[in-house]
This record gives structure tokens, C-alpha cells and sequence, in this order.
């Protein structure tokens, strides 16, 4: 199953081919290697009228934008009173992944219409695209991240949102060693987000890898849920995961009263293309909601 992001209108995938993606973001059309496209093109992409940088892997690992056009490095797009502020970055990454808005469509449904006060935990919360779907939905959100940099663009997203005057805390910090100290201070969350990295390090040199440190770290997040929560999302990116990996650790890892009323999803996210019948898968979720 896969659920898609059709409804974007500053953001859209042109076409695909040869391991490349051509995108638009707002004014500028972009073309980025994706490792899921592994058909092949049907013109030339880098010919595209209008291609206005190419990023190009190093044979020494990450790359550099080539650029075709003088075009901001730092510009924003907006889906549904939601602004982002992108800039292209080192490893081919802009600061959103448009097709998480599925997500952040169902999380802004489940928060509505819990018609009740909803306190979120946004781990590894990138540059905040979940948290500002929760914030927007009236919920609180906590949103924790190791760096820096991508902490301070969410706080800068906020309040592009308009959203500076919700209650949010921006926390800077190893997921694992943060959700311990939450335990230990008896706080408690309504909801829980996770969008954890294939590999990672925390800010003194923590080590995460997603293989084997996923199912754990679940199972000690399990234990700040409230006694009436309402969803715990995860989503992944890890080559060669499977969503129904994801809704077997959620099983395995929550406690067995609250799996006992919840339904459990799990499902591929992906957008369409403008090529006909084409859709890009982008990742993987596994979702449990409380009834």
C-alpha cells in the first residue's frame, strides 16, 4: 500500500529517470539522484528548458550543487498555510520531504479530533514539518534533534507559519539520552513522532543505526506514552525496510493493553509524478492509533 501526496501546489516531481528525479520547488526546478529510480529516463533530464541546478554525488562521498542559472540558495514553499524555508544543502537535501504531508494530514485529523488537549514528542524532528501539522492542529510539541542547525530552521519555520505563539520546545539533543531524562522527570505524551536516520551521531558522538537500535529505543519511548494517547508514528527512509518491519516492531514494542485497543498501520509514502502512472516511492510508516 502506498499513500501519496497529490495535493502540493508549490512543489512537483517533472519527471524520472536513470536514478535522477526533476523537480519543481516553488520557481526553481531542481534535478536530484534518487536510488529508487531505477528505470530509465525518456529524454535527457540535465536538457530540461529551465533546469536551474544539478546536484552531483562525489566519488569521495556527499557532493556540490551544480548550478545552471544564479538562483537563491535559500527560498520557501508554502502547502496549506504551512511555509517552509529550504536551502540546498550538502547531501543533496532542501530541509523538506514533501511527501510526508500525508502524514501530517492524518496527525492534524487524529489531533482535531481527539477534541482534547494533545502533547506531541516530535524525535529526530529534522526541520520541523510534523511538528508544525501538530502545532497548527492546537496540539503542544516538543521536537528533538541533534543538530543544531536543523533545530533553529524549525524554530525559523514556525514562525513563517505564524505559529511562534503555539506552545513548542526546541530541544537539542541525543534522542536516546533525552527520552531517558523524560522518564526519569515522569513526563508523559499523548502522541509520538520518530523520523530516525539509517545511521546517525549524536552532538558528543553518539552512534545510532536504525537496524539495530530502532526496536529499543521504541520500546523505551513506549513508556512515555499517557494514559489515553492518542497515535505513535514512525517513519523511515533505511534501504531495503519494509513498512510491515515497522508495524511488527510497534507490536512487539508497545505494551500489549494499549496494542490490545489500538489498529495498527503500515504503508509506503510516495508522489505522484507528471509522467503518466508513475509514482515515486519516498519511504516507508508504521502508525498506531488509540481508540
Amino acid at each position: 500500500m502506498i499513500k501519496v501526496a497529490s495535493d502540493w501546489s508549490d512543489y512537483r516531481i517533472i519527471a524520472t529517470g536513470d536514478g535522477q528525479k526533476l523537480e519543481r520547488w516553488g520557481d526553481i526546478v531542481l534535478l536530484r539522484p534518487d536510488p529508487q529510480v531505477i528505470w530509465g529516463a525518456s529524454s535527457d533530464l540535465e536538457r530540461y528548458k529551465g533546469l536551474d541546478a544539478v546536484y552531483r554525488r562525489s566519488n569521495t562521498g556527499g557532493g556540490y550543487w551544480d548550478f545552471r542559472r544564479n538562483i537563491p540558495t535559500e527560498f520557501s514553499i508554502s502547502r496549506r498555510g504551512l511555509t517552509f524555508a529550504l536551502k540546498l544543502m550538502g547531501f543533496k537535501h532542501t530541509g523538506v520531504f514533501p511527501e510526508q504531508a500525508v502524514n501530517w494530514d492524518t496527525m492534524i485529523s487524529l489531533i482535531r479530533e481527539a477534541a482534547r488537549p494533545i502533547n506531541v514528542i516530535n524525535l529526530f524532528g529534522y526541520t520541523g514539518g510534523a511538528t508544525l501539522a501538530c502545532l497548527s492542529a492546537g496540539a503542544s510539541v516538543c521536537l528533538v534533534d541533534a543538530a543544531k542547525a536543523m533545530v533553529d530552521r524549525c524554530r525559523t519555520n514556525v514562525a513563517l507559519s505564524g505559529l511562534s505563539d503555539r506552545p513548542v520546545r526546541y530541544i537539542v539533543d541525543d534522542c536516546f539520552k533525552f527520552v531517558a531524562r523524560e522518564l526519569k522527570r515522569g513526563k508523559r505524551y499523548d502522541a509520538i513522532i520518530m523520523d530516525p536516520p539509517s545511521y546517525g551521531r549524536g552532538p558528543a558522538g553518539e552512534v545510532w543505526r536504525c537496524e539495530s537500535d530502532l526496536y529499543e529505543f521504541v520500546r523505551l519511548c513506549s513508556g512515555l506514552l499517557s494514559e489515553n494517547p492518542l497515535f505513535v508514528l514512525i517513519n523511515s527512509y533505511t534501504t531495503g525496510l519494509q513498512p510491515t518491519v515497522l508495524s511488527n516492531v510497534l507490536r512487539k514494542a508497545l505494551p500489549e493493553k494499549l496494542i490490545k485497543r489500538a489498529t495498527i498501520q503500515s504503508y509506503e509514502v510516495g508522489l505522484p509524478t507528471d509522467e503518466a502512472g508513475i509514482y515515486l516511492p519516498c519511504g516507508c510508516s508504521g502508525l498506531v492509533t488509540m481508540r
